[in-house]
């Protein structure tokens, strides 16, 4: 069943109607808890690919650097292909791809090498972005346009159940493992036969993810006609980066590429801050499960905030959870002890409404043009590769993990900033 929208949607999914269909909007949510979940694990596999390798913080942050990357390299690729084949079609696309990353991993811990642990991640991640293409704008869809900022924040919360679920399996399956000696203390035949074994429990993890993939992929294929009346606008190549010349949208799309670094800055840190002897002093795998309360803060805020902003302009709201990140990594970095480590996980709650707020915000009137916006705010997903690999480094130049928090903080700043621009309808 569709309907008239009203002319002013924010982001209308390239389609002249919105769809009423119960069914599909469970499917999207199912999407974004998957993408979510898989994307946290990587703060779980960082600290165990970095024992297994000897690294530093730098070479570690090269697990998102991969990552996040693909979403500079597919974003644009992955609208065109969603734009071709439509949006059910491209799930199917992108879940399947997303499978074929996990099945790499088998590779990757036969030969103990980095390297082909990198390219997995970069595989399941193109899959991700190919999906995230999908499931951003196919949510405005399903549903009254007056309401698309609420029902995405909602729809971000199934993505924040998927990253505090994920981790807590993922730090018993995979940090659980680790063996009485550590890397640094083999070398030869020992270190390779030690990295081979160890990788056996990421290996584990992710074939189960890979099959999951496959009975979606299946059950979306059959749904695959379900979506009447599709329609997007043509466009050359790259086309969708002229929309960057509207300020709104440029600068809702840089403060996407600075929200997903600062994001994936802390989350990546957040096993070796609370290791630390003057925060929480825990081990590896106790402080793997605490991510869960970094992502479950997002998760409670989504639902919260997708409710607040329908009495709170979202621009307001946005600028006040920024100013609170800020707050809470100052107490952090300026305290020990439980109060150090407890509000860096508390600011999973400021970031609950960051990215759906900035997405809907930015694309206001895009129209048919919403999945070239989408494509380019994929793109600015890069920021979750650029900034903790910037953030690492200043750790390892420091020596000083508070420190290199100053950098995230940073990134909020100009977010705040973003807030008060657009607290007002485009």
């Amino acid at each position: 069943m569709a309907h008239t929208p009203a002319p002013t949607s924010a982001g209308d999914a390239g389609t002249e109607a919105y769809v009423d269909a119960p069914e599909l909007r469970l499917f999207v949510m199912g999407l974004f808890f998957i993408f979510g979940g898989i994307t946290s694990l990587n703060d779980v596999i960082i600290p165990k690919l970095k024992e297994l390798f000897t690294l530093n913080y730098t070479q570690a942050m090269l697990v998102q650097f991969c990552f996040f990357t693909a979403y500079l390299l597919i974003g644009i690729p992955g609208a065109k292909l969603v734009k071709k084949i439509g949006y059910m079609r491209g799930a199917v696309a992108g879940l399947l791809t997303m499978m074929v990353g996990c099945l790499l991993f088998i590779p990757a811990s036969q030969n103990a090498t980095y390297g082909l642990f990198l390219l997995a991640l970069f595989v399941l991640a193109s899959g991700v972005v190919i999906v995230q293409v999908v499931a951003n704008p196919l949510i405005s869809l399903l549903g009254k346009p007056e309401t698309a900022h609420s029902r995405l924040t909602f729809a971000q919360a199934f993505n924040s159940l998927g990253t505090t679920l994920f981790p807590v399996a993922g730090s018993t399956l995979i940090l659980g493992g680790l063996a009485k000696v550590s890397a640094d203390q083999l070398s030869g035949a020992e270190l390779d036969a030690y990295r081979t074994s160890e990788s056996l429990a990421i290996v584990h993890g992710y074939l189960g993810i890979a099959v999951a993939l496959a009975v979606v992929a299946a059950t979306v294929w059959m749904f695959r006609k379900r979506l009447k009346g599709e329609r997007h606008e043509a466009s050359a190549a790259f086309a969708g980066f002229d929309l960057l010349r509207r300020p709104r949208f440029g600068f809702g799309a840089l403060c996407i590429f600075l929200y997903v670094g600062a994001e994936v800055s802390i989350g990546s840190l957040i096993v070796s801050y609370l290791m630390q002897g003057h925060v929480l002093a825990l081990q590896e795998q106790a402080a793997g499960k605490l991510i869960g309360l970094y992502w479950g803060g997002a998760m409670a805020g989504r639902f919260i905030g997708s409710a607040v902003m329908r009495v709170i302009s979202p621009g307001k709201l946005l600028a006040w959870v920024a100013v609170g990140a800020i707050a809470l990594i100052l107490v952090s970095t300026s305290t020990t002890g439980a109060l150090s480590g407890y509000s860096l996980l508390a600011i999973g709650l400021m970031n609950a409404i960051m990215f759906p707020t900035i997405f809907s915000l930015a694309s206001e009137k895009l129209g048919p043009r919403a999945a070239d916006g989408s494509g380019i705010i994929n793109i600015a997903i890069f920021g979750g590769a650029v900034v903790p690999l910037a953030t690492g480094a200043i750790a390892d130049l420091t020596g000083h993990l508070g420190l290199a928090l100053l950098l995230p903080a940073a990134c909020y700043a100009v977010i705040a900033a973003f807030g008060h621009y657009a607290r007002r309808p485009a």
